[in-house]
Parts: C-alpha cells; structure tokens; sequence
C-alpha cells in the first residue's frame, strides 16, 4: 500500500512540475512575442514609418492625427504663429505627392527612453534624410509600446497670393484672407501661413476666366518653414473686357458735340470762327494691356488717336473751309475685379 502511495505521490508531483514548466514556457513565449511586437509592429522605427506611409497614402487624416503632430496653442506661440493658423490644407487631395521609397536606416535609444529615427525617402526626383525624435507615452492595454513626435513634422509653408487673394493648392482653392479683418482685406498682395503635412510636394496655381498663375512646385521637409509665391496675372478676357470700357468711354468722348470733351482726354483750341459743330471719331482705338502694379492692374500709358472734322471761317479773310486733324492722346488706366466678378476701371 505505502509503495503505491509513493508512486502516486510522484507522479502528482511530475505532473505539477510539466504544467509548471509549460505555464512558464507560454509566459516566457508570451513576452517574448509581447517584446517582439515592442520591437516591430509597436516599435519606434514603425510608427515613424507608418507615418510616412499615411502621407504616401494620402491618408492625411491618419497622418494628421498621429500622436505629436497636432501643435497646441502653446506650441504655437512659442514658433510666433497665431493661434488660429489655417490647417485648410491638411486634407486628401491637397498633396501632389508624398514621400516614396520609405526606409528606415537607424534607430537609436537615448538615455531618457527617447529614440531617435532616421529614414530616407524620395521627394520626386530627390532624395532627403530626416531625423526623428520620437517619445513614449501611455501603453496600449498597459504592455504595447506607444509612441508620439517629440517635435511635430508640421511644416509651415507662406503662401503669398499676388495680385488676388486666391490660390489653388491640389483639388482645394483657398482664400489667404479667411482668418483677416480691417485694411488687411483690400490689399493687392496677401501672405498668409498654413500649416502643412510633410514631407510632401505641394502643387500651387491659380486658373479662371480673369486671371492665371503658373503652376509652382514645392517640396516641404519635416518641422520646416518656406514660402511660395502664386503670381497671378491678367488673362486676355480681362484685357478683353477691359478693352470694351475703354473702348466705350471714348466713343462716348468722340459723342460730345464739342472741341473739347468733358473728362476726355482728347480735345483742340482752334483759333478761327466755329461754323458748324465739330465732329469726332476714333481713328485708334489705344490697346488695352493689363501689367500688376501696387494696388491693382494697370494699364500704362498708351497712345490713341482721335479724329476731328469741323467748318471754320477764317479770321483773316473770312474765307469757309472745312478743318480735319487727327489728334494723339495717351490714357493710362487702374483696373480691378470687384467681388462679384466684374470689373471697375479707374483712368488716370
């Protein structure tokens, strides 16, 4: 009986240590997965690549709410930006291209937990290497590593909107004056920051039926600030409407039954009797070009000619006659685009 009883006993203690050791073989299979993930999926190196990928995606919304990207109010007073920078331009489709090619080609652990990744990817036909510092913050279910930007990859890009206030960024077109008030409104030539995802190409440009700007290409790297000029100019249809007032106000001049028009820029002093009433026509018409000044387009000086037919009767010997002249003027104009479209021309 005793010797059954010691059998028993060692076999129930056999038993105890086998699922001991494999309850210790899953632990130690557990965390070892569990520090596998830490190190990959979970890892510093991918949270910065999956960042850069969300961007390649033209996933901005992942992109931009990726932990560390987002700057608050205090974050931004200390760059000097206003609290209420436009962030208009942190959605899909605005990005012309995002980085290709994505490698990380370091991670280094600092003292203070803190890592520092590197990675390389393309920009169109370049090649740029940026630093990342990345923090850890709350684990996810207590044991999955976190991580968030220590500085944000934010990029601050300066739009300057010359000679209109709109610009065409992607499929967006957008108003540099949105977030403006007072004198700020009227002037001719707006800049205006915005806060962009990077890295990223941006495409700027400017096309309606008044005015056009050539496209300009930007490429922004990570935490950086540049600027970028949309210079739009005169389209011939504003030349072209332009061109009708002009045409008109003359006409209107050649109209007036006088030797000198009133607020015309053509007339004549004759010295002899004025028997008939004078005649006007335009034999030139001055040709409208619209070139951008200080405060609106301008047409500089440009030469016309005004033809004028009139009877006279000689001072000197009473003789009648009929006097023709042509007469060379200049008229140099302001013009600009009201907000409803149309066109308000001011001569000079």
């Amino acid at each position: 009986m005793g010797s059954r009883t010691d059998r028993s006993g060692r076999v129930s203690w056999l038993a105890v240590l086998g699922w001991t050791g494999l309850a210790a073989m899953l632990v130690g299979a557990f965390f070892a997965a569990l520090g596998s993930l830490n190190q990959t999926v979970y890892g510093a190196s991918s949270f910065v690549e999956r960042y850069l990928e969300a961007i390649a995606e033209d996933d901005i919304t992942r992109a931009a709410t990726t932990p560390g990207v987002a700057l608050d109010a205090e974050e931004l007073a200390a760059a000097g930006l206003p609290a209420d920078i436009s962030t208009a331009m942190q959605r899909s489709g605005v990005v012309e291209s995002g980085p290709e090619d994505i490698h990380i080609v370091e991670e280094v652990a600092n003292d203070d937990g803190t890592r520092t990744v590197t990675a390389t990817y393309r920009l169109q036909a370049a090649i740029i290497t940026t630093t990342f510092d990345v923090r850890p913050i709350d684990p996810l279910y207590g044991v999955l590593n976190r991580w968030e930007f220590e500085t944000s990859p934010l990029a601050i890009v300066d739009v300057t909107a010359a000679h209109h206030p709109f610009f065409t960024v992607g499929s967006l077109t957008l108003d540099t004056r949105a977030l403006k008030t007072g004198d700020e409104l009227a002037a001719f030539v707006q800049t205006t920051p915005y806060l962009v995802i990077a890295p990223a190409v941006y495409s700027f440009d400017y096309d309606d039926e008044l005015l056009t700007a050539q496209e300009v290409e930007l490429a922004v790297e990570p935490s950086t600030r540049t600027a970028v000029t949309v210079d739009a100019q005169a389209t011939p249809v504003f030349a072209e409407r332009v061109q009708t007032q002009v045409d008109q106000f003359l006409q209107n001049c050649a109209d007036q039954v006088t030797l000198y028009p009133t607020d015309c820029p053509f007339g004549i002093d004759i010295s002899d009797r004025v028997i008939g009433d004078p005649a006007w026509s335009i034999s030139a018409f001055p040709v409208v070009t619209l070139v951008p000044g200080e405060s609106a387009f301008e047409m500089p000086a440009t030469a016309g000619v005004a033809h004028i037919t009139v009877d006279l009767q000689s001072l000197f010997d009473g003789d009648e006659f009929t006097f023709e002249e042509d007469r060379t003027f200049t008229i140099a104009l302001d013009a600009r685009i009201r907000a409803d479209g149309s066109i308000a021309v001011q001569l000079k």
